[in-house]
């Protein structure tokens, strides 16, 4: 996987930002956490150097798989 950043170069280092949501239901007054909603979602790529976001769209199909594998997101 080769990811660089296009504004400085950076290809060691990133920060991604993910999002994940839990169901909790109430019942009799108690919160009760409800079944795991899955993966996380990508939510945002950051240079770990200038902080400039990277296009998820613009990555090839081969890298962003890798990459929502290696995180284990959706």
């Amino acid at each position: 996987m080769s990811l660089t950043c296009p504004n400085c170069g950076n290809s060691e280092a990133f920060l991604a930002k993910t999002l994940q949501m839990h169901l909790i239901r109430v019942s009799e007054s108690q919160l009760e956490p409800a079944q795991e909603e899955g993966r996380p979602a990508l939510v945002e790529l950051l240079c770990d150097e200038c902080e400039s976001s990277l296009d998820l769209d613009a990555l090839d199909e081969e890298t962003r798989r890798e990459l929502l594998l290696t995180l284990g997101a959706r």
